[in-house]
């Protein structure tokens, strides 16, 4: 450092130095930190969601259920137009019959004549007047297959009397 006065007061002596003055001494060990250099774009955060799974039936235009799932499918042309969507059965002892079936007949405001229980959207589609309807999915049904009150009516306006039914 260049001196550039000496001040002498109360029997002290100062020496003051200009900032100015070029460095030529090294530099203290505390240096400033070296800029940050980003090597590469971190990658965006990753969602991965599972598909939902696929109709395990061969029915193109109609409905598809999987009973081991506890899942049903609504589908028009080879495409599924719904779902899936949850889906509850009958107990063992009143088991929802598996196979191929065809819509027999529908009615909105259906009121069961063994039972005497509503069952609104229904679709019938097995003998013993097994559908689906609306139904709570956490109670038994006497073997029809209970769907929410929403995918009720979405497989009511769905389906057409013949439209094919496989439940596996």
């Amino acid at each position: 450092m260049r001196t550039t006065g000496v001040v002498t007061l109360l029997g002290l002596t100062l020496v003051t130095a200009s900032c100015a003055a070029p460095r030529t001494t090294t530099p203290s060990p505390i240096a400033e930190p070296a800029p940050l250099v980003r090597t590469s774009t971190p990658a965006p955060p990753t969602t991965t969601t599972t598909p939902p799974p696929a109709p395990p039936c061969a029915v193109t235009t109609g409905a598809c259920v999987s009973l081991a799932q506890r899942l049903a499918w609504l589908l028009r042309d080879g495409k599924v137009v719904r779902g899936p969507v949850p889906a509850g059965f009958g107990p063992p002892d009143q088991a929802t019959p598996a196979g191929s079936f065809r819509v027999a007949w529908k009615d909105r405001e259906h009121t069961s004549s063994v039972y005497g229980t509503d069952m609104p959207n229904s679709v019938f589609f097995a003998a013993g007047g097994i559908a689906f309807h609306a139904g709570p999915l956490d109670a038994p049904s006497h073997g029809c297959v209970h769907l929410t009150d929403a995918d009720s009516a979405a497989f009511f306006d769905g389906l057409n009397v013949g439209d094919a039914v496989e439940v596996r």
